[in-house]
């Protein structure tokens, strides 16, 4: 019976010990992915800020301007894609809606961003835009990689439609979570007109005035490593319009000017979703392969306590009593 016991245990203990890296190196990287449907929106605030009033053209300071970020799932394009790309695929349909003080619309920037479920890397396909405009995208964007390394990452700008590094600054704590901080200058860049403002300028005009915008910002994001998901991101950001006078009386014209945070109700919802997908890639990549590993343990030390039990000697029958003669 021992001897028996003793090969269960072993058999527990050779399939624990395969469980816990088949989870972490071959369950982890195809179960966990952004799922193709989801739906987010985020709320940003520049309190207070500088903004172009186009009925007068002149910059003026204002309580607030806020900016509304939604990221949407396409389901039908993200399976279009798969059935040439051969692997899980994202699309997600993106829009910047930024309002101001009045709440009147004062420009919307949509995109269409592609990427791979597993690993965020972009996927090149028909669609890949940001305004209307064809890109093509390198590096990251919204979103990070699973298990997030302590290294600069290339990150893609909207505006300037180029990627450029965005740099690991440290570990800090966010709201009693772990985070890496990210930081990234763009310097002053000229970037195309938004195609919706309150005021539409032909392009004829531009061209013959020769009109140009003008962009820079300092971005800075704090990301949770294991979903490599942002819990919090600001940007310092800054805009102009130049070789304005033809146009607008003066060279160069501020248009937005403000330091850009996430509404303080939306930092602690996107805390709370965080810290729940947090828990499930853990179970992936150390909860279950570590309880793996000590179980193999475990059931290895047990069999091997029951096989050297039944390899003791037994002990020797006791002498009968010799019976003395009558």
């Amino acid at each position: 019976m021992r001897r028996r016991a003793g090969l269960v245990l072993l058999a527990l203990a050779v399939f624990c010990a395969a469980m816990a890296p088949t989870l972490r190196w071959y369950a982890f990287p195809r179960l966990a992915k952004i799922p193709p449907n989801q739906y987010q929106e985020t709320v940003l605030e520049a309190k207070p800020a500088t903004l172009l009033n186009y009925s007068t053209l002149r910059a003026e300071k204002v309580d607030k301007i806020t900016i509304i970020q939604t990221l949407k799932g396409n389901v039908e394009e993200s399976r279009r894609i798969e059935r040439d790309a051969g692997r899980d695929v994202v699309v997600w349909d993106a829009l910047a809606y930024i309002t101001g003080p009045d709440g009147k619309m004062v420009s919307k920037v949509p995109e269409r961003y592609i990427f791979d479920a597993h690993t965020q890397d972009p996927v090149h396909a028909t669609g890949e835009s940001v305004d209307g405009d064809p890109v093509r995208r390198e590096g990251i964007e919204f979103k990070w990689p699973f298990l997030t390394e302590k290294r600069d990452y290339q990150y893609f700008d909207a505006q300037t439609r180029t990627s450029a590094p965005i740099h690991y600054k440290g570990t800090r704590t966010f709201r009693g979570m772990e985070v890496y901080y990210f930081e990234q200058t763009i310097p002053w860049t000229r970037v195309p007109m938004p195609k919706t403002m309150p005021v539409k300028i032909p392009p004829e005009v531009i061209a013959e005035s020769g009109l140009s915008r003008w962009y820079t910002t300092k971005r800075m994001f704090w990301i949770e490593p294991v979903t490599g998901a942002p819990v919090n991101g600001e940007e310092i950001h800054k805009e102009e319009l130049r070789n304005a006078k033809a146009l607008m009386g003066r060279d160069t014209i501020t248009v937005f000017e403000g330091h850009v945070k996430m509404r303080e109700d939306y930092v602690r919802s996107v805390g709370e979703m965080v810290s729940s997908n947090r828990l499930m890639v853990l179970m992936l990549v150390s909860y279950l392969p570590w309880s793996f590993t000590f179980l193999a343990l475990l059931f290895l030390a047990l069999a091997l306590w029951l096989e050297a039990r039944s390899r003791r000697p037994a002990p020797e029958p006791e002498a009968a009593p010799v019976t003395p003669p009558v």
